[in-house]
């Protein structure tokens, strides 16, 4: 397998799954303001995954009150349905799970997500082989590795996702996604695998100093 050339910065994604709903957007301004790259929007309907979280008309509301780039976790079952909703509503990146689509329906909807202006992404779950996903190389914007099944916040980091990203670093030059369970201790290991982007959830919004607990994951 050959070995991408890859050179790209490390990027902070709060997901903000664990933040405080009831001040959504002084948690946003927050995270915004210490320095985050994106935002992580989980996105569940309770079919894929055992809980229910939020849809197109929140993505709308954040993208009203910041710049940041948004993404648009779909963690739905028949996510092509919907995506164009999630585009209209500012998703600037949107990632649907290989577990809920086919390799046919990821070809087909490329070229209409990225013609739009939105990279089209696509995650796996930590039972899901890593194979499922490599003949995709080439026509992907962004991959995501869940690192805690899927469903709520708050898990434990399963490590033996790890060798997935190197697998996958190994073919793919785009930005790789960790999401679950990230915080400094196991960030180090996430980078040297070849992962670029961390996505953490109560790991930012529970921190303290919401600014060094970031750069604690760059590092």
């Amino acid at each position: 397998m050959k070995k991408t050339n890859f050179i790209q910065k490390i990027k902070v994604a709060p997901s903000i799954l664990a933040a405080d709903y009831s001040h959504l957007a002084k948690d946003i301004k927050k995270v915004e303001a210490a320095g985050c790259d994106l935002l992580h929007i989980d996105v569940m309907d309770g079919h894929f995954v055992p809980n229910i979280t939020i849809g197109p008309m929140v993505v709308k509301a954040i993208r009203k009150i910041t710049k940041l780039p948004l993404h648009s976790h779909l963690m739905i079952e028949n996510p092509f349905r919907y995506i164009n909703e999630f585009i209209d509503a500012g998703s600037d990146i949107i990632t649907v799970h290989i577990e809920t689509v086919t390799k046919n329906e990821i070809n087909k909807y490329k070229k209409t997500v990225n013609a739009r202006g939105v990279k089209l992404g696509v995650s796996l779950n930590p039972a899901t082989p890593v194979e499922r996903i490599l003949p995709l190389a080439g026509s992907l914007d962004w991959v995501l590795v869940m690192s805690v099944n899927p469903g709520f916040g708050g898990q434990e980091f399963i490590p033996s996702v790890i060798p997935k990203i190197k697998k996958l670093r190994g073919v793919y030059s785009c930005d790789i996604e960790v999401d679950g369970g990230v915080n400094d201790k196991n960030a180090p290991l996430l980078i040297e695998a070849g992962a670029n982007v961390m996505a953490a959830g109560t790991y930012i919004f529970k921190a303290k100093n919401t600014k060094q607990a970031m750069e604690k994951l760059r590092r």
